[in-house]
């Protein structure tokens, strides 16, 4: 008898510490990823906005936009437009005349094959979950902390020569997220089935 109750307590003791280590938070055990669409030539927010502050209508032409990196055959994650795509762009709603848009658009309207524009969308997103680990995988609680950066900009040319720009994003994002789920995996047992498959993926690899 003294040495099942030793041997309980040698289990018991096994059991608590490996709940304890896991509810500390071993945040590496948790799945994470990394949405990236970037260039080679502009790895930072800053660094893609520089190049476009140098665009400027009415005096830049095509081959010094390719010298800035604004060339969708060498650089990637290029759109070429059509003047079609800007009039859808521009002049989605009905109430908008062209005689409201800015006269670069409009040039673009006007001069039609003779018209073409650059459009891009850079994206640095990391997505990482923090936390309780049980609770997480579990499904019962998730935290998830995004950060990163997004660049868009839009270039529009006539005959070679820059008529119209412009620019949005997101230079810093840093948001936390928290969903409960008070049934746990009974919620989304699919989704505890395929985390469990990527912390097991990320155990695995050097």
């Amino acid at each position: 008898m003294p040495d099942n109750n030793l041997l309980k307590k040698g289990v018991w003791f096994s059991v608590t510490s490996f709940f304890i280590l896991m509810t500390a938070g071993c945040a590496s055990l948790l799945p994470s990823a990394k949405e990236t669409t970037k260039t080679h030539l502009w790895g930072t927010f800053n660094e893609a906005k520089g190049a476009f502050d140098r665009v400027i209508p009415y005096e830049t032409k095509v081959d010094e936009l390719r010298s800035l990196g604004y060339d969708p055959f060498t650089t990637p994650n290029f759109k070429i437009l059509t003047h079609l795509d800007i009039i859808q762009r521009f002049m989605a709603n009905p109430s908008i005349k062209k005689e409201d848009l800015d006269k670069g658009i409009q040039a673009c309207i006007d001069a039609k094959t003779d018209c073409r524009s650059y459009e891009i969308q850079l994206r640095n997103i990391s997505r990482k979950r923090y936390g309780n680990v049980l609770l997480d995988l579990f499904n019962f609680k998730r935290k998830t902390k995004e950060s990163g950066w997004v660049f868009e900009a839009l270039i529009v040319m006539v005959n070679g020569t820059v008529v119209h720009k412009l620019w949005g994003g997101s230079p810093m994002i840093d948001e936390n997220t928290e969903v409960n789920n008070p049934l746990g995996p009974l919620q989304d047992p699919s989704g505890v089935l395929r985390d469990r498959a990527l912390t097991t993926l990320q155990q695995l690899q050097p």
